[in-house]
């Protein structure tokens, strides 16, 4: 392994960086990947949130001035359907609830519902704190705010009915980024690392470590923070994984391979 690459600084003798001390997770297996296939993905788009839905894969973009929602066909990568986000917000995570999509915003404690189809604006609401990662579990949706924590909210109401702190090994967690559920479980990017992790959604405990590091060769990208590992979708109907990152040129199936 490349000591200079950034799965190094996570996969070493496994060991993670957890609120910024080195500590040892032995207890936890750790996945690496084999790529099913390999899609275009617009290498302007900074990937803040990602999910699939109805065939085609639904992409928030950040930055101010830049920052969008998106509705992407998956085998050309052809941005189908857009609208950006006013100029004064950082957008953050996206998910889908019924025939909407939800959009979440970096500090500008500010949400925004659209309309699935039109992706006319339909409704705002106010969190406290920073938004990060945005996905839905079914009756709850899943906020991220680059703590150890994850905000459970009323889809109707977007105030919090429950938290739950992401630990590994009894070690609060932070950095979570975008997230995707899949199954029981909560997929939760890393921010700055090659790792999602993978959260049992009702303790918190993470179960399960995915590397990606490879992946950055593949893309033909470096370790800029701007080229961070970032966008997390699940077909849940075919069981597909897919995963890309900020400016990144291709949008990766991948299937999970237990590390041995």
């Amino acid at each position: 392994m490349n000591q200079n690459h950034p799965s190094a600084l996570l996969f070493s003798a496994l060991i993670f960086t957890v609120a910024g001390t080195a500590t040892a997770a032995p207890s936890i297996p750790t996945y690496d990947f084999k790529i099913v296939h390999s899609y275009p993905h617009d290498a302007q788009a900074f990937t803040q949130g990602l999910l699939y839905r109805d065939g085609f894969l639904y992409e928030s973009t950040g930055l101010n001035g830049k920052s969008t929602i998106r509705k992407v066909q998956l085998e050309t990568g052809k941005v189908l359907q857009s609208r950006d986000i006013p100029p004064q917000y950082f957008g953050e995570g996206l998910t889908d609830w019924n025939d909407t999509l939800v959009s979440i915003t970096w500090r500008s404690q500010t949400g925004f519902v659209f309309d699935l189809n039109t992706f006319e604006p339909k409704n705002d609401f106010a969190y406290p704190g920073e938004g990060w990662g945005l996905a839905q579990n079914g009756k709850e949706l899943v906020l991220s705010d680059g703590s150890s924590t994850l905000r459970f909210l009323d889809p109707k109401t977007f105030l919090e009915v429950r938290r739950v702190k992401v630990t590994a090994d009894g070690i609060a967690v932070d950095q979570l980024n975008e997230l995707e559920v899949v199954g029981d479980e909560i997929f939760a990017n890393i921010w700055q690392t090659n790792t999602i992790a993978r959260i049992d959604q009702k303790t918190g405990k993470i179960i399960g470590w995915i590397d990606l590091g490879k992946l950055y060769a593949e893309a033909g990208k470096g370790p800029a923070a701007d080229n961070v590992l970032n966008g997390i979708a699940y077909d849940a109907a075919k069981k597909r994984l897919f995963v890309t990152g900020k400016l990144w040129p291709r949008l990766y199936e991948i299937r999970l391979v237990p590390r041995k």
